[in-house]
């Protein structure tokens, strides 16, 4: 009988999960000596990829002396904590690791907390110990501070430490003496990691992941609590509702390495993946068939914001896209519920509108860049803050904001944070960083992020985590600049752009298609501006060097998906296609738009 070890690796973004995971894999001599590969094995999303993020926690087991090890990788940022609080189900301990100079961040704190409040047992490890200006033996203090004040057992607090290098593969309990392998963390986990217990009774499995084949349909992927599963038997599948369901397990898969092995049978304690039943939920329980005895269902964390998606009825409406009606759209975000457990979705005013509430901006922006990869057409309004009654009073999320800046630009990172209703915490030195916390409305942080990395000449390491609601403190200052809105359809000439540049900053540049309505540029003062770039020059058959002035034009304004989502007004849509992102204003004629004003004003 092998003995088994469930553990989740848990990091703030970028500390450096997924490379240590890379180690361990080679370090079990899961591939061949000649076998290819690319780093980051389990980030294999294109978005994982180019953002250097964990999105989706992914399992992988290895063998290590006479134990099976299956290791979580779990995302690191608190938008998708509803990944981190299900797949913690399937731990029986934890590794934390942690920068041995940026020390516990506000969203390693967030996923800790969670493993400390499930039992979790933790080991330590202070990664990066090479860097310069690392303190290794400081920041393991922050963690046990941190770990006590979380209210960890004295079982937890008595956790050991390893020090090293994931990237260059060494591990020890002293991080002055470098070793030339990570053989110590896997002994550390053996040690110190207490086996799967073997629950004797009658089957149970809660459903905590999926999995998708286009040959046998949606697979369920969770941890055998008690019992033993067998291929080929009935079992019962209690849903959210209270109805239970007969089911038979066609096939069950053991992780093994990077893959899965089909098994007949697999026992409490292991995780396992099971093909054949069809209609069931994350945090639905498989169980016996005369007996059926569900497991706690799994509890996640309430979306903090919502956004407005609709069909695209720009005129470019469906020239790049492949699903572009609402009954498209619906069906997409109903799939993503399936396994997005912290998504939730309403219907709108009108058909072709959904409300979409999620995590925070990159919880949603994540959505629409997936959405849109798959050739979807859309449209999507600014993001809003969801506010709750609290005893009477309309309370709002409010977040802790951390920024790691230079000391010479740290007072402009505290007056934007301030005057977006922040209160400053705490403001100590941190190598040669300015380390300055806050409390903040999370209205505060939509459109931040832009102004404090012009502010420090994209020097600020900025994170945010929610830390609860507390009563409304009032309006916040938005956008101060307006719009510069296209007058007319065409092509962009660089004549009319040259003559406006004196107007603003423009988000396009000669030979852009644009149409009427379109955002294409941010106006030096505060109201909008409709302009004429399609204009050309009146020819005549005088040519001198004196009187032709070549176009000087300024580069155009790049923004990404999350930077547009944080600028756009009310007013505003985002129009989001497989090939292109545009701001457009609501309505797009412009008589229309001043009647509507009138409207608001009378």
């Amino acid at each position: 009988m092998q003995s088994i070890r469930n553990i989740a690796i848990i990091a703030h973004v970028d500390h450096g999960k997924t490379t240590l995971v890379d180690k361990i894999i080679h370090a079990s001599k899961i591939f061949r000596e000649n076998q290819v590969f690319e780093d980051l094995i389990l980030d294999n999303n294109d978005q994982e990829r180019e953002r250097g993020i964990t999105i989706l926690a992914k399992n992988v087991s290895i063998r290590y002396k006479e134990h099976k090890i299956n290791i979580i990788d779990t995302p690191g940022h608190a938008d998708f904590g509803g990944e981190v609080e299900r797949v913690l189900k399937m731990a029986d301990g934890v590794v934390l690791l942690v920068d041995a100079f940026e020390g516990a961040m506000p969203q390693t704190r967030f996923v800790l907390s969670k493993a400390l409040g499930l039992g979790l047992k933790p080991i330590l490890i202070v990664n990066k110990v090479d860097k310069e200006n690392c303190r290794p033996d400081e920041v393991h203090e922050e963690v046990f501070d941190l770990m006590f004040n979380l209210g960890a057992t004295e079982h937890q607090l008595d956790f050991v430490t390893l020090y090293g290098s994931g990237r260059g593969g060494w591990m020890n309990t002293d991080w002055k003496v470098k070793t030339d392998n990570i053989i110590p963390l896997l002994d550390a986990i053996v040690d110190h990691i207490p086996p799967a217990p073997v629950h004797e009774g009658i089957p149970q499995m809660q459903i905590t992941s999926l999995d998708y084949s286009t040959f046998t349909g949606r697979i369920a992927i969770g941890r055998v609590f008690r019992g033993e599963l067998k291929e080929g038997g009935q079992y019962s599948l209690t849903k959210s509702d209270g109805s239970i369901k007969k089911v038979r397990i066609k096939e069950l898969h053991s992780f093994e390495g990077l893959g899965r092995v089909r098994v007949e049978s697999v026992l409490a304690g292991d995780i396992c993946a099971v093909v054949g039943i069809e209609d069931f939920e994350i945090g639905d329980t498989i169980t016996d068939l005369e007996n059926p005895e569900e497991l706690p269902r799994i509890a996640v964390d309430e979306p903090t914001m919502s956004m407005l998606f609709t069909i695209n009825n720009s005129p470019f409406f469906g020239k790049e896209g492949k699903f572009v009606t609402s009954r498209h759209i619906r069906d997409r975000l109903n799939k993503e519920l399936e396994k997005n457990l912290a998504l939730r979705i309403q219907p709108g005013e009108s058909e072709d509108k959904f409300l979409v509430f999620g995590r925070g901006i990159l919880h949603l922006s994540v959505l629409i860049e997936t959405m849109r990869r798959e050739g979807y057409e859309l449209q999507v309004g600014q993001p809003q803050v969801l506010y709750k009654e609290i005893d009477g009073k309309r309370c709002e999320p409010v977040e802790v904001l951390v920024v790691d800046v230079p000391q010479e630009t740290s007072g402009k990172v505290i007056e934007l944070a301030t005057q977006r209703k922040g209160e400053l915490l705490i403001m100590e030195p941190k190598g040669d960083l300015q380390h300055l916390e806050f409390r903040i409305p999370s209205r505060g942080i939509i459109g931040l992020r832009t102004n404090v990395l012009t502010a420090t000449f994209g020097e600020a390491i900025m994170t945010h985590r929610l830390d609860g609601y507390e009563p409304y403190k009032g309006t916040i200052a938005e956008r101060v600049s307006g719009s510069i809105i296209s007058m007319d359809s065409g092509d962009v000439t660089a004549y009319a752009l040259d003559k406006l540049q004196d107007r603003g900053k423009f988000f396009i540049e000669p030979g852009d298609v644009i149409y009427q309505g379109m955002v294409i540029g941010e106006h030096n003062r505060q109201n909008d501006i409709t302009v004429n770039v399609q204009r050309e020059k009146k020819l005549t058959n005088m040519r001198a060097s004196g009187t032709d002035d070549n176009a000087k034009i300024a580069p155009k304004i790049n923004f990404s998906l999350e930077e547009m989502m944080e600028y756009i007004q009310k007013d505003e849509y985002i129009e989001v296609t497989p090939k292109s992102l545009r701001m457009r204003k609501i309505l797009l004629d412009e008589n229309e738009r001043l009647r509507n004003t009138k409207k608001e004003t009378v």
